[in-house]
């Protein structure tokens, strides 16, 4: 014999309910079968509202009542044909005007008891176990309704009874013994007391009702029908690539439900785990899955880690103080004084010195238990020998569940590695003698990062998810982005990176997507988005709290340069080639480092100097091997060397810096390179890099433009300037022509103080023969004192910005 329970889900509605009833035809064509059966979804919530109502001496509870007619009454007439529905009708009428006449009372004396709260929540799984049998006989299965109060004795602790498992297993095994029916509608939930009250077993007390039928007359299986395909490596919502367990332990299965598993209800592996009697969790809307089977102990070659679960709504007590340390009875007072309000205690820790005591508990019961603790320890803490208790609130606790954990060293470091990583910060530590949980408390609002975290880390090791942030899709952003689309199935299948772009913002618009905006289309998603702001860009990135976040800043936005800080604090790494951060106050400078250290946030800046080249990079792991930068000279002006490179006697000042802007060689405001600006930003970003503090007032700047085009404010007339001064222009280059010489604009730093300025390069320097808009830097240090170690190539164009950026992207994703 098999006992099968299905849910509220599975009962919902009629079009549920003939689901049900093809699994129960199915099944029953092999054996006999023991059908356990919740209310319909939703019912036992309304009956519940509909009891405070009354309790309360609100008239709305009619209206609820009303409802849950209308339900049952509904699922009748859609299920049974006109000429049947007479005498269930009746029947189900006559319920619930009983249901009706405790209500009333309820209303009348304003107040409810736990008595009465049994009597009226019992109302749902009697009428749905009622409609549901009467629907199995219409239909020729064999079927009886025999209620759980006739098989199932408790005490009389209503609301949450307590099972006599004597009692009910011999009425069990007499009833089943004696029953020749195919099928046995049981309502779940219910039963009675040995006095004969109604009683019910708690929320999820029908997962129980069937357990504790299926153990008492030795049931081949217990399957409990539900709608999810099993239990998962984590819950699927939370997760998406959480996957279906096939197989697990009963131990297992008990620790995953205990930490908010909820396709299964904890208490209900106990009755079946003695005799060994397989549990199985199948989908009733997906009833071809193999589902999940919980069964005894499994081979020590299993997989090390089964699933990743959490429980919110969680708070912390902690009791600390002198008076603790070595003094027996201390957690003995503690635990009695929380038992005696019967609070439930989910986690416990406590320090080796004996300094303090912590424990988890339902944050709905934080401050009844703070009540009680103070008072109870009330002598002590008035004579400051133990401090007042201490309550935490909003948290929840994440628990890595594996039978065989225990054989497998360095899970606890990779757990808390992984949540360190992502700045999930650990309230509380606990660990099982068993080590088949490792539980740790955090904030409630770091749950979906840490198991996403976590389930990438234990269950999806091949592939790495990052979560891109893009600000700024001109030149640069749009060529990045047509750079991740080309590259995707290189990422996937080569690197195993599946990088995912959540966020992208222009001056006008912004558009999220949570599961990732297409990188093909991302220019029309981008048009239907929302008016583009800021401050609320920064809070949707922080709300959606994603592991592997990553801002990336393709601006030249002083604003968004100065938020970096709120970013890389709240543990969301930034790629930016803004050079205004890197160049503003040294103390700004730093401060974005030590956030960066300090929340385990990447900032890498590789485009800040030279576009793509690995200018940077090189430089750090100099540093990094203990070598020292004396001198450093460059051309690091991919724009600059592009203008001067193509400006001579048959082609104006003004048409060459155009061309230039056109091609995406300058910033949007070409003032900026011409001015030298962008050059000092660049040196000093260097200077800083090598170890030196340096100010960006401390360069000396020799600007070859007329004090009349520095002191334009917009870009026509920085043009019309820079056209009126055509011969300056030209009595520069005319020289270094006379001279055979070419014009540079060099960054020089020595001796703690920078420069930079036009110079005439003669033949045969370095400098001589960059072409185009390539830059150059030569780096004189200890190691390379007398030959520089010269780094060259491409500097500027929105190509090899963005495919710096995509680089230093790549290096996050290595951390």
């Amino acid at each position: 014999m098999k006992v099968l329970k299905f849910g509220g889900t599975s009962v919902a509605n009629a079009k549920n309910i003939n689901l049900v009833k093809q699994i129960v035809s199915e099944s029953a064509k092999e054996k006999k079968l023991v059908v356990v059966v919740s209310a319909l979804g939703g019912i036992t919530d309304l009956l519940l509202t509909a009891l405070n109502q009354a309790s309360n001496k609100d008239y709305g509870y009619e209206n609820t009542l009303s409802k849950i007619e209308k339900r049952h009454l509904d699922t009748i007439k859609s299920l049974f044909p006109i000429t049947k529905q007479s005498t269930i009708l009746s029947w189900v009428k006559g319920e619930l005007n009983d249901l009706e006449t405790l209500l009333e009372g309820a209303f009348l004396i304003g107040e409810t008891t736990s008595r009465l709260s049994d009597k009226v929540v019992s109302y749902g799984e009697l009428l749905s176990s009622y409609i549901i049998s009467e629907y199995f006989k219409s239909k020729k299965l064999g079927t009886i309704l025999k209620s759980g109060r006739e098989l199932i004795t408790t005490d009389a602790n209503f609301a949450k009874a307590n099972v006599d498992f004597k009692a009910t297993d011999k009425t069990c095994k007499e009833f089943f013994r004696s029953n020749d029916s195919t099928v046995v509608v049981v309502p779940g939930f219910v039963a009675s007391s040995v006095e004969g009250d109604h009683t019910t077993l708690g929320r999820g007390g029908s997962d129980y009702t069937a357990a504790i039928i299926a153990a008492a007359i030795d049931a081949e299986e217990l399957q409990i029908w539900t709608d999810v395909s099993g239990m998962f490596t984590a819950n699927p919502k939370i997760v998406k690539q959480a996957k279906c367990v096939s197989q697990i332990s009963y131990e297992e299965a008990m620790e995953l439900s205990h930490f908010g598993a909820k396709v299964l209800y904890p208490p209900t592996v106990q009755p079946v785990l003695a005799k060994e009697i397989p549990i199985r969790i199948k989908n009733t809307f997906e009833p071809q899955d193999e589902g999940t089977l919980i069964t005894k102990k499994l081979d020590v070659n299993d997989k090390t880690v089964k699933g990743i679960s959490h429980v919110g709504n969680t708070a912390l007590i902690s009791l600390e103080g002198p008076s603790m340390i070595g003094i027996p009875g201390v957690s003995k007072r503690f635990f009695e004084t929380l038992s005696s309000k019967n609070i439930s205690v989910v986690l416990i820790t406590q320090a080796s010195s004996e300094h303090s005591i912590c424990v988890g508990i339902d944050q709905s019961e934080a401050k009844r238990a703070e009540n009680a603790l103070n008072q109870a320890f009330e002598y002590e803490i008035l004579t400051k020998r133990l401090k007042p208790v201490i309550i935490e609130k909003d948290l929840a606790i994440i628990a890595l569940v594996g039978e065989n954990m225990k054989s497998h060293q360095g899970l606890s470091g990779k757990m808390f590695s992984t949540l360190g990583k992502n700045n999930v910060n650990i309230r509380a530590i606990a660990q099982g003698a068993s080590e088949r949980n490792i539980s740790a408390v955090i904030d409630e609002n770091d749950v979906k990062k840490a198991l996403n975290s976590l389930h990438e880390a234990f269950f999806e090791s091949i592939t790495k998810q990052l979560n891109l942030y893009i600000m700024g899709v001109g030149n640069v952003g749009s060529k990045l982005m047509d750079q991740l689309n080309k590259q995707k199935s290189y990422l996937k299948n080569e690197m195993q990176l599946n990088v995912r772009v959540i966020g992208i913002s222009n001056s006008r618009k912004m558009v999220f997507r949570e599961g990732g905006i297409n990188t093909k289309k991302w220019e029309e998603e981008l048009e239907k988005g929302q008016k583009a702001d800021l401050k609320k860009f920064l809070r949707n990135v922080q709300q959606l709290n994603y592991r592997n976040s990553i801002f990336v800043d393709n601006t030249a936005s002083e604003e968004i340069a100065f938020s970096y800080n709120d970013y890389l604090k709240s543990s969301i790494s930034v790629v930016t080639c803004n050079k205004i951060a890197c160049s503003s106050a040294y103390s700004n400078y730093t401060e974005l480092k030590q956030s960066s250290k300090k929340y385990n946030s990447p900032f890498l800046f590789e485009t800040n100097v030279g576009a793509g080249l690995p200018i940077l990079d090189t430089l750090r792991h100099l540093i990094t091997s203990g070598d020292r930068v004396h001198k450093i000279q460059a051309v690091l002006s991919g724009s600059l060397n592009f203008v001067f490179n193509n400006f001579n006697s048959e082609i104006t000042f003004e048409e060459i810096v155009k061309q230039a802007q056109e091609e995406g060689y300058t910033e949007p405001d070409p003032k900026i390179d011409l001015s030298g600006v962008d050059v000092m930003r660049k040196i000093l970003i260097l200077a800083r890099e090598s170890g030196y503090e340096l100010n960006i007032d401390d360069i000396k700047n020799d600007s070859f433009l007329p004090q009349e085009a520095l002191e334009t404010n917009n870009n026509t007339d920085f043009f019309n300037s820079l056209k009126k001064h055509e011969e300056h222009f030209q009595s520069i280059y005319k020289k270094a022509n006379e001279k055979n010489c070419k014009l540079k604009y060099v960054a020089r730093f020595e001796n703690g103080k920078a420069i930079v300025g036009l110079q005439e390069i003669p033949v045969g320097h370095d400098f001589y023969n960059l072409e185009g808009s390539d830059n150059i830097v030569l780096f004189f240090t200890d190691r390379y004192r007398n030959q520089p170690l010269i780094i060259k190539g491409a500097g500027a164009g929105a190509d090899v910005t963005a495919s710096g950026i995509f680089a230093d992207i790549i290096r996050i994703a290595n951390y």
